[in-house]
Order: C-alpha cells, then structure tokens, then sequence
C-alpha cells in the first residue's frame, strides 16, 4: 500500500487570524519538499472554489506546477478537477494536465469529480446535469490527448476537427481517476476502467468494503475511457503521528478532526448530497437486487435505524458550542477507523486495516484545522520515517 499526502490547503482565519494566506502557501510547499524527500508516492491537491474557512486550494493545477518544480521523485494529483463544463471545460482540462504533466516529466495523476452542491450554484450549474457531463469528460479528454483532431457534439459542448496541444508526456496518458463518495459514484468509476479516488468520512470500513466490491466487479468487465486501465482505489483519512500518544492529544489532532469533519458538512450542504446518493442507492438496487449494492444498502439501511453513536453526538457538542477537552475528543474519535492519530504504532495498527481490505494507496490527510505547521512536519516525518517503509516496499 502506497502511503500519499492529501491537501485542502486549509488554514483558517478563524484559528490564524489575518494574513495567512501567503504563510499558507510557503508552509504547503515546505510540506511537499519533505514529503518528497521521504518518499510519499504522490502529493494529492483539491480543487474548491469560494470556501475561504475551508479549503484555500482554488487553483491547484498552479499548486502542483509549483511542487513538481521543486520535488524529484513524488508524482503530483489532482484529486479532483470539477468537471462539469461551467467550472473546467473538457478542452482546457486536457491541455492544462497535459502541460503538468512535462512539467513535472510525467509525474501527473488526473482525477474528476462532479463537485458540490455550493459550488454548482457559485458556478450555475444544474445538480441533475453533473453525472452526465463528468462522464463526458472522462470520454473526451482521453481522445483529446491521443487524437492527431478531435471532434464531439452533445448538448453541453460542441467542438468540430480540432487539435488539443499539448500532448501529455506519459504515454498514451497520465493515470485516470475518479472521485467516489457513493455506490453511484463506485460503479461508474468502475465501468470506466478508472482509478477509484475515496472518502472517510462518514464510511465506516465495511462500508467501504463493500463498495469496494461493486468497484472490482464492474472494473473487471470494463470498457475504459482511456487507452489503460487504471484499477486502484485511493482512500484519503485523516492522520497525525506524533512521538508518543500524549503528545498526539496535547496537540489537539483530534479536535482538529471534529472540526473538519463539521465544518465539510457544512460547507457541501452534506444532508442533500447524502439525500441524493440515496435516491440514486434505492434505484440502483430496485434494478437489480443481486448487484453489489444491496449489501451497503443494508448497511446504510442499519446505520440509519440505529442510535447516534458516540461520534455523532460529539459533533453535535461541538456545533453547539461546548467546550470539550482534547482528551474527551482524542478518547471518542480514536474509535473510529478513518481517525488515525496516535504514536507509531498506533496508526501502524489503523493503516493496516485499511492495507486488508484492499486499499492500494492511503492519502494521509495531515494539514487539518488549527494543527500548526511545525506539528504537521513532524507528523510527515514521523509516518515518512517509520511507516512507509513497512508499507510501501517499492
């Protein structure tokens, strides 16, 4: 299992006060050098637009140019451009990636997404659109890179005998992915013959597991996009090593952790998102009951029935105001599978469950919250120094 780095860019103004955009920048590039030097197998940087308190990575292809200037051996993904026509049209998807791509001498991941709700309405565009038009994309950019002239009509974009320069540097392209946060989402990743790009967040592991299942399924009688199959599944979960267990909750990680995990639902309006993944669930199961999903329908199903658990009611604490110790935060979260903070051995113990169930790359989510830069080095350090080389033996 290859051990990465995930990257919102996150440094609130609510914790670091004004000024802090510049310091953000230089920090996530000191970051990115030791990462590489350690031996992280790809830096992976979102793309979110209007979410100041959030994510300040509204450009990452910039981001990425800037770290692959400056690295050796890390590869550089971007996980993932928004890819409906009014935020990233097709044609410059291509050509900006392609351009990264010698740039960083064929270091590039390119991962799509459909987006959030928020950012549909910064950029006006129509929720029950996005699926069609992401699959649009993954169909069209791999033609535009390996097609001397390239032509495509549909209702959201037209081009007629065209060439898309430049072409990558990877041959016949960069490494293809998808960003997955329901059984929707792992299906046609899956029939896409693409890289499957995965959340935590509200997933427990069987869960996860089980869509899993409908991903190798569908990836296994595939026709890809592209002119490669790209059958890894990448899961980014938050991670803080420190030297001891005390230190790890001395310097607030998991607070940290509560805090993202509130705010990111807030931020994608989560209770519609996960209204619409459901619907979607219902139906894909209504067609066919002996698919895949029906076993994390009933999980889903289980979940719903079942009393808020210890977690959720600690996010509900902390919405409400309460203040709640970093011991109580450290002692509730540490349950949880996708939290992985501790000492060495501790976040050995976690990472390997997610190794078991097939994980092929961990996108180690370390810069969270009000975490200061100098604890996220030593975490970077920490899991490059001790972990990768027990998982990674490449």
């Amino acid at each position: 299992m290859k051990l990465d780095i995930f990257c919102e860019m996150m440094k609130p103004k609510a914790f670091f006060g004004e000024g802090q955009e510049h310091t953000l920048i230089q920090e996530t590039l000191e970051q990115a050098r030791l990462a590489d030097e350690l031996g992280y197998g790809c830096w992976w940087q979102v793309e979110h637009h209007a979410a100041p308190h959030f994510s300040y990575s509204s450009a990452p292809e910039l981001m990425l140019t800037a770290i692959a200037q400056m690295t050796r051996r890390i590869r550089v993904g971007h996980s993932a451009v928004l890819a409906p026509v009014r935020i990233n049209h097709p044609i410059r998807i291509a050509e900006r990636a392609a351009f990264l791509d010698h740039l960083s001498k064929g270091r590039l991941e390119l991962g799509l997404a459909r987006s959030t709700i928020p950012e549909w309405r910064v950029f006006n565009v129509e929720a029950d659109d996005v699926r069609r038009q992401a699959q649009q994309a993954f169909e069209a950019i791999p033609k535009m890179w390996t097609q001397e002239k390239f032509s495509w009509s549909s209702p959201d974009f037209t081009v007629n005998d065209i060439s898309v320069v430049p072409k990558p540097y990877q041959k016949p392209h960069p490494r293809l992915w998808q960003a997955v946060a329901s059984p929707g989402g792992f299906e046609q990743a899956g029939r896409n013959g693409v890289g499957a790009l995965v959340t935590t967040i509200q997933n427990p592991i069987e869960a996860v597991s089980a869509m899993l299942d409908v991903y190798r399924g569908e990836i296994a009688r595939c026709k890809p996009v592209g002119q490669t199959v790209n059958d890894q599944v990448a899961l980014f979960t938050f991670v803080h090593c420190a030297e001891t267990e005390r230190e790890a909750i001395e310097h607030g990680a998991a607070a940290a952790v509560a805090w993202y995990i509130n705010t990111s639902f807030s931020f994608f309006e989560a209770r519609d998102f996960m209204l619409r993944a459901t619907d979607e669930l219902v139906a894909s199961v209504a067609r066919d009951p002996k698919s895949p999903l029906a076993e994390f329908a009933r999980i889903t199903a289980e979940k719903t029935r079942a009393p808020k658990t210890p977690m959720t009611q600690l996010l509900d604490r902390i919405m409400a105001g309460e203040e709640i110790s970093n011991e109580e935060v450290y002692e509730i979260l540490n349950a949880d599978a996708a939290v992985i903070i501790g000492d060495v051995a501790q976040c050995r113990k976690k990472m390997q469950r997610y190794r078991d169930v097939g994980i092929d790359r961990l996108m180690c989510f370390q810069q969270v919250g009000h975490l200061p830069h100098e604890h996220i080095m030593k975490s970077i350090r920490l899991v490059g120094e001790h972990l990768i080389p027990e998982f990674d033996r490449d």
